[in-house]
C-alpha cells in the first residue's frame, strides 16, 4: 500500500470511529459542507420543482446576512460551500458573497477550498461576467469555483423540462463560455447536473457523451419527490418511472459511460431492492438553509431546526430537536428512498467506514479515480 493510501486508510478509520460515537449520542460535528439557497426566485418553471412558485413577496435574506452566517466560528472547518436557488445569478449583489468569503478566508473560513454554484445557465452574459470578476479573487485565496450547469437533455427536451425558451442553446452557450474561461483560470471547474425524469431517461448516454467531449464532470440522478427542498409532492403522479424507464437507468448506471460508480451502485440497489442503503452525515458535518433563513439538517426532510434570523446557529445545531434528529438519521422514510448524490458525497469521508470499504474493494487505482471525480480530496488535507 502506498503512503497516500495508507494515510487515507488511517484517516478513514479515525473518522469512522468518531462518527459512530457522535451518532450514538446525537452530537454535532464541525460542519464541513453547507448549502445555502440564496434566493427562491427563478426564471425557469421546471416540471420537477416548485421552488419558482414561492411568492415574490417572500423576501430572501440579505447578502450581509449570509456573510454574517459564514463568519460563525462553528464554520472554521468548512471545506466546501454550496450555493443554490432558485437561480443564484438573479441576485445582482451575488459577487458580494464571494468578496465576503475571500475576506473571511483569512480568519473564519481558513479551511474552505471550493464554492459550488448551481445555475440553469440561461443568463449567459451575467454568469460569465460574474465568473470573470470573482475568479481572480478566489484564486488569490486558493479557492476553486465549481460551476454546475443544469442540463437535462440535448435539444428540445431540455426546453420542455425547464419551460424556458431556447433553454438548450442558452445553457450550451454558457458552458462554452465557461470552458473558455477555464483556459485563463485554473481554479474554475465546470460540470453538469442532470435530473432524470420519464421524459429524458433515454437521453442519458448522449448527455454523458456531451460532458466527456467538453471535459465536464457529471452529477446524474433521478428526480426526488419531497415537500422540503423541491416542494413538489403534487408532481409525484406525473414523475413516476415505468419499469422500462427503471431498466434503462440501471443499464446506464452499470455502464462504463457513468463515472460516479458509487452513486450508480446505490441507485441501482434502490431500484432493485426498493430501499437505499448508504451512509448519511446530515446534521453532523452538513446543513441546508432556505432563502428565508430556515435551517434544515437535511434538505429532503421537512423538519426545520428554526430560523437563523431568530436564533444563533449554534443554538439551532445544539438544540434538543437537532440531537433527536441526528439520532434518527437513516431511519426516516425519506432516508430509505434517498437518491441525492450530494448528500452521499458529504457523508463518505465523514462516516469513514463505507469509503474505506470502497478503497479495499475497488483497489487503489480505481478508488482514486472515483475520489478525484467526486472532488473529495479537499476532505483529506
Amino acid at each position: 500500500m502506498t503512503d497516500s493510501a495508507l494515510k487515507l486508510t488511517t484517516r478513514l478509520l479515525i473518522n469512522g470511529l468518531r462518527f459512530q460515537y457522535l451518532k450514538r449520542r446525537g452530537l454535532p460535528g464541525r460542519p464541513q459542507a453547507v448549502s445555502l439557497e440564496i434566493t427562491h426566485n427563478c426564471i425557469a418553471k421546471c416540471v420537477m420543482c416548485n421552488i419558482w412558485k414561492i411568492p415574490r413577496e417572500v423576501k430572501d435574506l440579505s447578502m450581509d446576512y449570509w456573510i454574517h452566517l459564514l463568519s460563525s466560528d462553528l464554520l472554521s472547518d468548512l471545506r466546501e460551500l454550496d450555493i443554490t436557488g432558485g437561480e443564484p445569478f438573479l441576485r445582482e449583489d451575488f459577487p458580494k458573497l464571494f468578496s465576503g468569503v475571500c475576506r473571511l478566508k483569512q480568519k473564519n473560513l481558513k479551511s474552505i477550498q471550493s464554492i459550488a454554484v448551481t445555475t440553469n445557465g440561461f443568463l449567459t452574459g451575467r454568469v460569465l461576467e460574474c465568473a470573470q470578476e470573482i475568479l481572480p479573487k478566489l484564486g488569490d485565496q486558493g479557492i476553486d469555483l465549481v460551476m454546475v450547469c443544469a442540463m437535462d437533455a440535448i435539444g428540445d427536451i431540455h426546453e420542455r423540462i425547464r419551460n424556458y425558451p431556447d433553454a438548450w442553446s442558452k445553457v450550451n452557450e454558457t458552458i462554452q463560455g465557461l470552458n473558455r474561461l477555464r483556459e485563463e483560470f485554473p481554479n474554475l471547474i465546470v460540470g453538469l447536473k442532470t435530473t432524470i425524469l420519464p421524459i429524458n431517461v433515454e437521453q442519458l448516454e448522449e448527455i454523458a457523451r456531451y460532458a466527456d467531449t467538453n471535459g465536464l464532470f457529471t452529477i446524474i440522478s433521478p428526480c426526488i419527490i419531497t415537500d422540503a427542498r423541491y416542494l413538489n409532492p403534487d408532481r409525484a403522479h406525473d414523475l413516476v418511472f415505468s419499469q422500462e424507464d427503471i431498466q434503462e437507468m440501471i443499464k446506464f448506471y452499470e455502464s462504463d459511460v457513468f463515472l460516479w460508480s458509487y452513486h450508480g451502485e446505490t441507485v441501482v440497489q434502490f431500484f432493485k431492492e426498493g430501499m437505499t442503503r448508504k451512509p448519511c452525515s446530515c446534521g453532523f458535518n452538513y446543513f441546508f438553509v432556505r432563502s428565508t433563513g430556515e435551517l434544515f439538517l437535511c434538505p429532503l426532510i421537512n423538519i426545520s431546526m428554526g430560523n437563523i434570523k431568530e436564533s444563533p446557529i449554534g443554538d439551532l445545531l445544539h438544540s434538543k430537536k437537532a440531537f433527536q434528529f441526528r439520532r434518527n438519521i437513516g431511519r426516516f422514510p425519506e432516508c430509505r428512498r434517498c437518491t441525492e448524490p450530494g448528500l452521499e458525497r458529504y457523508a463518505l469521508p465523514y462516516e469513514g467506514f463505507t469509503y474505506l470499504s470502497l478503497l479495499l474493494r475497488k483497489g487503489r487505482q480505481k478508488f482514486f479515480e472515483l475520489h478525484r471525480h467526486m472532488g473529495l480530496d479537499k476532505y483529506f488535507p
